[in-house]
């Protein structure tokens, strides 16, 4: 009987322990609670320091526009004749700030340069006042123009219509463009030399006229033009 009970109560305790090993085992299987509450990230405040914004404005410097005259093509003061102790007080006395002398005969003469000969120089432009005419020219030595004399003749032949003709600004730039149009077309061998005159302003009777040099020692060519003086 004692037996019988000691078996039994082995097998309770038996029983206990299992359970209780059991329990443990599912104790361990259970999931574990994970706090998931999420600390905020704290980042550092960017600070926006405000700029300066130079608005002062640097002033443009513009490169000073020289005027170049027309008569400067060479210097050749060494070269030229001893000129006129004192110019008369002609019509024509405002070429001197041009770089242009009087000659002799009272014309206002501009030298150049020979470019093939060195020491030698020749008579570039030439204007004379005849009676109630202006008659200036353009020299092209043994028929060819020299380097920059096209644009230095355009603006020779200009101020002189500029000054002694009644003309607008707006004819003056058509009679520019006719003139300037005549003068490359010389350039260009299209126009040959005559004693034919083109008019180029009709209330002035201004002409043009591309020639053979009659006088002097220049073998050569000229490009001529006759202005009428208006009555005063």
């Amino acid at each position: 009987m004692n037996i019988i009970v000691r078996l039994f109560g082995a097998i309770v305790l038996q029983v206990s322990a299992l359970a209780a090993m059991s329990s443990m085992a599912m104790s361990d299987d259970k999931p574990f609670r994970v706090n998931t509450q999420q600390t905020p990230t704290v980042y550092p405040r960017k600070t926006t320091q405000p700029f300066r914004v130079n608005t002062q404005q640097t002033p443009a410097v513009y490169p000073r526009k020289t005027t170049q005259r027309i008569c400067s093509l060479d210097p050749i003061e060494d070269l030229l004749p001893p000129p006129q102790t004192k110019a008369s007080n002609s019509l024509l006395s405002y070429l001197a700030e041009q770089g242009f002398t009087q000659n002799k005969e009272g014309s206002w003469v501009c030298y150049a340069n020979d470019p093939k000969k060195e020491g030698r120089y020749f008579t570039l432009f030439k204007v004379k006042q005849v009676n109630s005419r202006l008659i200036a020219s353009s020299f092209l030595d043994e028929g060819s123009l020299i380097q920059g004399q096209e644009n230095r003749s355009l603006d020779f032949f200009m101020m002189l219509i500029e000054h002694h003709t009644n003309t607008t600004k707006e004819n003056r730039q058509g009679i520019r463009r006719y003139l300037q149009a005549f003068v490359s077309l010389v350039k260009e061998g299209k126009i040959k030399p005559t004693r034919r005159g083109y008019l180029f302003d009709q209330p002035n009777r201004a002409m043009v006229l591309y020639h053979t040099l009659s006088s002097g020692n220049l073998k050569g060519t000229g490009i001529t033009i006759n202005i009428y003086l208006p009555k005063s």
